[in-house]
C-alpha cells in the first residue's frame, strides 16, 4: 500500500518540517509514501492532480469520524488488507479545501475536537500513522 499526504499550502515553520519529515521517514520503513504540498489550488491547477483508480481519499475534517489510536490502527490495517493501493490523506489549509477536492473524498476523519494549525494537523497525522504502523508490526512505539 503507497500513501500519499496531500497538503494545501507550505509548511513554513523549520521546526514543524523537522517533525513532519522525521514522521514520513518513519512511516517510509512500513510502506510507500509520498508528501505533496499544492500551493496552487486554482481549479486548473487541481485538474493535475491524479490519483490511482483505486485510491481510497480521505479528507481531514473537523465533523469527520473520530478513532482511537487503536481504532485507526486497524481501520489502517483493514484498508490494506482489503486491497487498497494508494491511500491518499488531504490536509487542507487554514481555509479548508476547495469543492473539487471535497468531492473526491470519500471519506472524512477527524484528528481531534480540539482545533489546531493546519501545519500541526499535518505532523499529528503523520505520527498517527507511524504509531499505527508500529502497533499493527508489535513494535514497541506506541507503548
Amino acid at each position: 500500500m503507497k500513501i500519499c499526504l496531500v497538503m494545501l499550502g507550505k509548511t513554513r515553520r523549520k521546526e514543524i518540517r523537522a517533525l513532519l519529515d522525521d514522521y514520513v521517514e518513519r512511516i517510509g520503513h512500513y510502506c510507500k509514501i509520498e508528501t505533496m504540498e499544492l500551493r496552487d489550488t486554482s481549479p486548473p491547477a487541481l485538474r493535475k492532480l491524479q490519483f490511482d483508480s483505486g485510491a481510497a481519499i480521505v479528507q481531514l475534517d473537523a465533523a469527520g469520524k473520530q478513532f482511537t489510536s487503536q481504532q485507526f490502527a486497524r481501520w489502517l490495517a483493514e484498508q490494506r488488507d482489503h486491497g487498497t493501493r494508494e491511500l491518499v490523506f488531504l490536509c487542507g489549509d487554514a481555509e479548508g479545501f476547495p469543492e473539487e477536492l471535497r468531492r473526491q473524498s470519500q471519506a472524512k476523519l477527524a484528528l481531534s475536537s480540539l482545533t489546531m494549525p493546519h501545519e500541526f494537523a499535518r505532523v499529528v497525522l503523520a505520527e498517527q500513522l507511524y504509531r499505527a504502523f508500529a502497533m499493527l508490526s508489535g513494535h514497541p512505539y506506541p507503548k
